[in-house]
């Protein structure tokens, strides 16, 4: 366990990994799923909100982190017209399934329920960007993901007493933290990136497809 006011280093390595895939985004170098992005903000700050309440303290911050940082992801695929993954039907719905979850976790007063549906709702919510990084790993890049999974790690040791409730959330997005950046570090070495290329034009993803993986 270390000091809970680690978690602002968590709340920072959050902030820098969200920036720099913003950048990403702007530059046309990652095109991010807005479904995904959206419910990947609205599920924290709703969080942070419910911590603030209870009187959390510094973890809190991390958590606010995780939330804006999607925030900023977003405002960058809408000032960049090509910086988006275009939808689907199965991303709204996976959306939709999303806010369902997020709707009984406001209704539950047990708190590992509310943090079991809190999960639900966030890996159901990023199940297009999962698998948008699967089929087209030149889609994405993994500085976010690393960066979030090291502030879930942070968060996690951080936490003044271990309970379900409390490590659940952050030991989950540093799950998924890892395995996004496995995904899309692994994959895009082994597509070649002729076929990224052509694939991505017949999705009608943009005209300026990345050439690389990326960091």
């Amino acid at each position: 366990m270390i000091d809970p006011r680690f978690a602002l280093l968590g709340a920072a390595f959050s902030m820098i990994g969200s920036s720099a895939y913003a950048v990403y985004t702007m530059r046309g170098l990652a095109r991010p799923n807005r479904v995904s992005w959206f419910l990947w903000a609205l599920a924290p700050l709703i969080g942070f909100a419910a911590q603030v309440d209870d009187g959390v303290g510094w973890p809190a911050v991390s958590t606010l982190a995780i939330g804006l940082g999607p925030v900023v992801i977003l405002a960058a695929s809408f000032a960049n017209r090509t910086g988006y993954w275009r939808l689907t039907g199965f991303d709204l719905s996976c959306g939709a399934v999303s806010v369902l979850a997020l709707v009984l976790w406001a209704t539950f007063d047990d708190p590992v329920l509310a943090v079991a549906t809190a999960v639900i709702a966030d890996l159901v919510g990023g199940i297009p960007t999962i698998r948008k990084a699967w089929r087209h790993p030149d889609t994405e890049r993994s500085v976010v993901y690393v960066f979030g999974a090291l502030n879930g790690i942070i968060t996690v040791l951080s936490l003044p007493q271990w309970t379900v409730a409390g490590a659940a959330f952050p030991a989950y997005l540093t799950c998924l933290g890892v395995g996004m950046t496995l995904v899309v570090r692994l994959r895009g070495r082994r597509r070649p990136t002729a076929s990224r290329a052509s694939t991505d034009h017949r999705q009608g993803v943009g005209d300026h497809p990345a050439d690389r993986a990326g960091p």
